[in-house]
């Protein structure tokens, strides 16, 4: 895959966050502000970072992607569209019977898909797994996550974590969406996580804490994280719910509910989508 300048990812960003909330607004269900906060860093992973081919699903060195926040699917769902994993006219199906793009990713390796997930946390230790089966193979692939701060309330999460630091894995990554809100409020009034940088650190990771939204920062700190040596890489990603709609910011309300057609017309106003 063809690697995107920075403008050109900005750009992109936009054009996916369309593409999330059309999907959304049309299954009258499912989550608006997590995949809005998540885009930029998953823009990021597929067109300029991971080494990967929608041609070739299968290729053995392609690098990995678990989305462990698996409720912000349509973002994944967004790039796979995108990258041509998935044909475009399938985005009118998600959340709908029978349809493969349900409302937390299905495996389906042919669409890009690496795991099945939807329990918090659960996407640190699968990610984890498969980064060791690179090693003991000999392969060079590199194995990326998508955390999020209410699955870092997760004991599964961190035992993920532990087993990454103690295994010495640095050709595992995992991106954190630090954007402070889950279903029920805000995560610091329901069991606050921070410092999520030096609780890494205990866990022997590389820690990056960066603006989540910044695709300079986003693409600096994936350029670090190839680099790091005997230890895998944490990227904090502090990001606002609902990112480029201001109706939606850091809004709790829109953590699991489509937009409404007056809130999509405005948001799609806002974007650009006219």
């Amino acid at each position: 895959m063809k690697k995107r300048s920075v403008a050109e990812l900005e750009d992109l960003a936009c054009e996916l966050r369309i593409l999330i909330l059309k999907m959304v607004h049309h299954a009258q269900c499912g989550h608006t502000g997590g995949p809005l906060s998540c885009i930029d860093m998953l823009t990021a992973l597929y067109f300029y970072e991971m080494n990967h081919d929608p041609e070739n699903p299968h290729w053995e060195n392609r690098d990995r992607f678990v989305l462990s926040a698996g409720h912000t699917a349509p973002a994944l769902y967004a790039c796979l569209i995108k990258a041509g994993y998935i044909p475009k006219d399938e985005m009118w199906g998600l959340r709908k019977l029978g349809s493969k793009l349900q409302g937390h990713p299905k495996l389906n390796v042919d669409w890009g898909i690496e795991m099945s997930t939807g329990s918090l946390g659960q996407g640190m230790s699968i990610s984890n797994g498969m980064a060791m089966a690179a090693r003991l193979d000999g392969k060079s692939y590199r194995v990326y996550s998508l955390e999020s701060d209410g699955g870092a309330q997760e004991g599964m999460m961190w035992e993920g974590a532990m087993s990454a630091g103690y295994r010495h894995l640095d050709n595992r990554v995992a991106l954190l969406d630090y954007n402070g809100i889950q279903i029920d409020g805000f995560v610091k009034d329901i069991k606050d996580v921070a410092p999520l940088d030096k609780k890494f650190e205990a866990f022997n990771w590389h820690t990056l804490v960066i603006d989540g939204h910044d695709m300079s920062a986003i693409v600096a700190a994936l350029d670090e994280a190839r680099l790091v040596k005997g230890k895998p890489t944490a990227i904090i990603c502090k990001t606002i719910m609902g990112k480029g709609v201001s109706i939606f910011e850091n809004k709790p309300k829109y953590h699991g509910v489509a937009p409404t057609d007056d809130e999509f017309k405005i948001a799609m106003q806002e974007l650009g989508d006219q």
